[in-house]
């Protein structure tokens, strides 16, 4: 370190902390220099020509020269291949065993020495010198992956690997993970290391929280997702291609992805986008339901301070009639900062503010760090030393960084005795009546002046009794620690549906909860990235998300703050939050009219409330986001494909938020059929764009012709809303009821729409027939049918 660096500590963390950081920082590396020995000569290596093969379940092992593959086709046609003896197993990733093999599928030869793996609904050709294809039953190549490179240390040690491949011309990436310059992934470079950005982000920032190598690809041929099953860090360079205007010379997408150890191994998953989720939900995991109140509006601060404050801003939700379903506490109600405890000077009892807010229908949410003082005589850190939970070096040594209690040891979540521990530590968050956590701070992070503000390299870690090292550890720490604390919470209170969402996390996160957007800055660009990130990890099988609503680290203008709101009411995780003097959050702080249009997004979220239950069953029975591209139904449609301002929330409503200062009409480009205004009525025809007003009141809404939409009536029961379908065709809408139990199976009712003379005639389709809808149904846009 040099003094540059040093005096830059300072400056961001503050004099004692930032020397401290530095430190830290130093040790760490001291310590990869000591456990990660030098690579020294590297020898490159192809697999080289085919000689043999042997057929298996499902596919076989294609033997090269220098290296073999072995290619899977799984019940339901995804596809798995692997390099080098690398199997399915073991996995972070998986939720459980490996789908069996399809064993009508067969290894045969192929032409010019290949063979190849023919399925009912893929294809699989390896090539004589290792090129891997997968192709649509009637033959069209949706990708090619070139034989892959690796270069392996000559004295020992992981190899780094380098895989390319090729897609259509006219191919679209979506994807890998939480990126806020998406959906759509233009032509760069994007790192796989789950990382703290330094503060607050914007749509130009690389790598964020969560990374995640899962590359959504949407073409003409159909869509296909890929997953290199790899923890370890990588980068993934996308180029789109380039079509030839019908002379024949496309010139293919291409990517490029290099991991600097580990695996190289690969699952893809094709068919339409509903299918490709569904396929990547069976081999990753279902969503965790959500309990219903976690669909409500939700409040946070960093910096409340005092019960005083809690109970103040609860008590002008209340009196200003605007719903609220939980608080949120951050590390200020912490003593000195050290999880699991509480400071009593400012919040002498928080388990009777529990009792109380939760009385008024609000429950309290607690922040969880997975930093631990380093301070003998702190229960937390004296049982986990105990138990030897806290990460080591290469030497036995206890690894130390600096976070906001001062040092601090990291728990090893790839143990699973230190899972269950771990998991033990949140009976006392439920005592204090938590109704929720929040996972912070687990990318980890260890403050640092320079470089990744996170462990050294070399800290060693269980990754469940196999041993190795940060490298392979770091980008799935956070995933362990949810699975943790659901499990526990799951365990000390199995009644309930936890609810837990967590800042950093890996591929199949879904499993244990959902995650926000972190700090994204507070201006119009971050707005913009908070829409990105939602949609990018719905695509990766992430459904329950939402950003900082107003921004994370500034103060935003009414305007900004408003429609920032309007946008979260239409989220899952729908969350105002920000850091201390960034500026309060509270709509009232806006003025009276910011006051009222967030008051009237407010309540028609909660109108919607049966919706977005029905929309998170069916993301557990589906992996269908709740969030959905504009493309979703319609992947062909190019123009589609290059929206990334309005979305799908299901199937039966188009939102288009203002995402520009200022404006108060916007364009909207909506897929085929009929669509209503929600608000006025109007009905327009698509495909095709239309000009919309988005008032300072409201942002456009549109419901799709035929939809029947679980609302909220005003007796507080669920009513079926219904959007009158085109003459000579049916609609069709879903409704799952919340018993808000944990074990409970969900009942879906499904329920069909039709234009009979100027009558919409709504029915419920049962196994035993189609019968009159018992539900109260409202029929809007008659009026702008006739």
């Amino acid at each position: 370190m040099n003094g540059r660096e040093l005096v830059r500590s300072v400056k961001v963390f503050g004099t004692v902390q930032g020397l401290r950081a530095a430190r830290s920082a130093w040790r760490g590396r001291r310590m990869d220099a000591w456990g990660l020995p030098p690579r020294g000569a590297e020898r490159a290596r192809v697999p080289g020509a085919v000689v043999g093969a042997e057929p298996l379940p499902g596919g076989g092992v294609v033997r090269f020269a220098r290296s073999e593959l072995r290619v899977r086709v799984a019940v339901g046609g995804s596809v798995f291949w692997g390099w080098d003896g690398a199997g399915p197993e073991p996995s972070y990733a998986l939720a459980d065993a490996p789908p069996e093999a399809d064993t009508r599928a067969q290894l045969e030869p192929d032409k010019d020495g290949g063979w190849r793996v023919v399925s009912e609904r893929v294809t699989v050709a390896v090539s004589r010198h290792g090129a891997v294809e997968v192709r649509t039953p009637g033959g069209i190549v949706l990708r090619r992956d070139l034989p892959p490179r690796w270069w392996e240390p000559v004295g020992g040690g992981p190899a780094r690997w380098l895989q390319r491949t090729e897609v259509s011309a006219d191919a679209r990436f979506f994807g890998l993970g939480g990126r806020s310059s998406g959906p759509r992934l233009r032509d760069g470079t994007y790192r796989l290391w789950n990382t703290d950005p330094r503060g607050s982000f914007g749509p130009g920032d690389d790598p964020l929280y969560i990374t995640m190598p899962v590359q959504l690809v949407v073409a003409d041929a159909g869509t296909h997702l890929a997953f290199h099953d790899n923890s370890w860090e990588g980068r993934v360079t996308l180029r789109e291609g380039e079509e030839g205007a019908g002379s024949g010379h496309d010139r293919p997408g291409t990517v490029e992805l290099r991991a600097a150890g580990g695996p190289l191994r690969c699952w893809v998953i094709v068919g339409t986008p509903a299918r490709v989720l569904r396929g990547w939900t069976a081999l990753t995991g279902a969503p965790v339901l959500p309990p219903s109140w976690a669909l409500g509006a939700q409040h946070a601060r960093w910096g409340f301070g005092s019960e005083r404050e809690v109970r103040r801003v609860v008590a002008g939700y209340r009196e200003r009639g605007l719903p609220l379903a939980a608080l949120h506490l951050d590390i200020d109600h912490y003593d000195g900062h050290r999880v699991f405890t509480v400071d009593r000077t400012r919040f002498p009892d928080i388990p009777v503010l529990a009792k109380e807010l939760r009385a008024d229908g609000v429950r309290l949410v607690s922040i969880v760090d997975p930093a631990v003082k380093a301070e003998p005589g702190y229960a937390v850190y004296d049982s986990g030393s105990a138990v030897g939970a806290f990460v080591r070096d290469s030497r036995g040594r206890e690894v130390r960084g600096e976070v906001w209690p001062g040092e601090c040891a990291y728990p090893d979540f790839t143990d699973p005795r230190v899972r269950e521990w771990w998991g033990g530590l949140y009976e006392e968050r439920l005592a204090q009546g938590f109704s929720g956590v929040w996972h912070d701070m687990n990318e980890p992070v260890s403050f640092a002046p320079f470089g990744d503000m996170t462990l050294p390299r070399s800290a060693r870690h269980a990754l469940e009794g196999r041993g190795g090292d940060h490298r392979e550890a770091h980008n799935v720490y956070a995933l362990e620690m949810a699975r943790a604390g659901y499990e526990g919470l799951r365990r000390l209170s199995p009644r309930e549906r936890p609810f837990l969402f967590s800042r950093s996390g890996w591929a199949g996160m879904q499993r244990y909860g959902g995650t926000w957007s972190g700090d994204v800055s507070t201006g119009w660009p971050g707005l913009r990235a908070s829409l990105s990130l939602v949609l990018g990890l719905g695509l990766c099988g992430v459904p329950y998300s939402g950003p900082d609503v107003g921004g994370f680290d500034g103060s935003p203008s009414p305007e900004l703050f408003l429609r920032w709101f309007q946008l979260g009411a239409y989220l899952p995780l729908f969350r105002t939050h920000a850091a201390i003097g960034a500026g309060r959050r509270e709509p009232w702080e806006f003025g009276p009219q910011v006051l009222g249009h967030a008051k009237a997004a407010m309540l028609e979220r909660e109108r919607l409330r049966p919706y977005f239950v029905t929309l998170a069953h069916l993301a557990r029975l589906t992996g269908a986001p709740y969030v959905r591209p504009v493309w979703w139904g319609a992947p062909g449609d190019r123009a589609l494909r290059d929206c990334e301002d309005a979305f799908l929330l299901g199937d039966a409503l188009l939102v288009a938020p203002v995402l520009e200062r200022g404006a108060d009409r916007r364009a909207v480009r909506l897929p085929r059929g009929r669509w209503y205004d929600t608000v006025t009525g109007m009905v327009y025809e698509g495909p095709g764009q239309v000009l919309l007003d988005a008032p300072l009141s409201r942002i456009p809404v549109l419901a799709r012709a035929g939809a029947v939409i679980p609302v909220r009536g005003e007796d507080g029961g669920t009513e079926l809303e219904v959007w009158p379908p085109v003459a000579g065709r049916t609609g069709t809408g879903l409704v799952v009821e919340d018993s808000g139990e944990a074990a409970a199976r969900p009942e879906v009712e499904r329920y069909t729409s039709r234009l009979v003379g100027d009558r919409v005639v709504v029915e419920r389709v049962t196994e035993a027939g189609v019968v009159r809808a018992v539900r109260p149904v409202r029929v809007r846009g008659l009026a702008a049918q006739s």
